[in-house]
């Protein structure tokens, strides 16, 4: 195998050191990392489930500088409010390698046109676009699905697979659009098989949300998939190299 590539991992503001040791003690090379920790849980688990927006801003700045001091290892994601950081992500897009937005951290719909500039810059700068969709009206795959439709040109990245765990319907709904890749950390290991049946090996990635998970418990859902050797390259290694425009013969010095 070539490597292990993390897609979703998250990083509190002075968390680099913690976050690379426990890659280095779970096998993974390589993490695409978004900012955490920007609303307490109690308060994220009600908002997933009866709405509400956190008016928490992201240090993307602060997240970018702790990447850059990690030898090629983390990847930094820009953590947008499409309410108010338009702009400003227009404005620092080149020194990020993509774009997270988050319905149930900041509460708006996939159909806001803020959403929708925020994707054609996203796109201009070759950025996935990582998304957790919910079951509340304006966020749910069906919308996700709409707005792959209107932006063929971005690559959307369904994190979790929804947010269920369970949202199979939401793979029906998303697998035949081909800009639309699943994201597995989270979900069971019958959502994971089945993504990886409707969408291909070539469309599933391989992500932990530490801290909130452990990566040995990804590693140990995907290894449960049994899967071919090339098939788990793909998902493990190769799919992020090519979304995040990076060699896949990249190793650590």
């Amino acid at each position: 195998m070539t490597g292990v590539f993390d897609f979703h991992a998250r990083l509190v503001p002075g968390g680099a050191g913690r976050l690379l040791a426990t890659m280095d003690r779970a096998g993974i090379d390589r993490a695409a990392v978004s900012a955490g920790g920007l609303i307490g849980l109690d308060e994220l688990s009600v908002q997933i489930t009866y709405g509400g927006r956190a008016e928490a801003s992201a240090d993307n700045a602060g997240l970018a500088e702790e990447c850059d001091r990690s030898a090629g290892r983390l990847l930094p994601f820009y953590f947008a409010d499409p309410r108010r950081d338009v702009d400003a992500y227009r404005k620092e897009a080149e020194r990020f390698r993509g774009l997270e937005i988050s319905p149930a951290v900041h509460g708006f719909r996939l159909d806001e046109p803020a959403v929708a500039e925020l994707v054609l810059i996203a796109a201009a700068a070759r950025h996935p676009v990582y998304v957790v969709t919910t079951g509340r009206p304006g966020c749910r795959p069906a919308d996700l699905a709409r707005l792959a439709l209107e932006f063929p040109q971005a690559t959307l990245v369904w994190g979790h697979c929804g947010h269920t765990g369970l949202e199979i319907a939401g793979l029906a709904e998303l697998a035949p659009l081909p800009n639309v890749v699943a994201e597995l950390s989270g979900c069971l290991t019958v959502t994971a098989r089945t993504a990886v049946e409707r969408f291909g090996a070539g469309r599933v990635l391989f992500g932990t949300e530490f801290p909130l998970q452990h990566p040995a418990v990804e590693l140990a859902k995907c290894a449960a998939l049994g899967l071919e050797p090339a098939a788990r390259d793909r998902l493990m290694w190769t799919n992020a190299c090519r979304l995040l425009g990076e060699d896949t013969t990249w190793n650590r010095m």
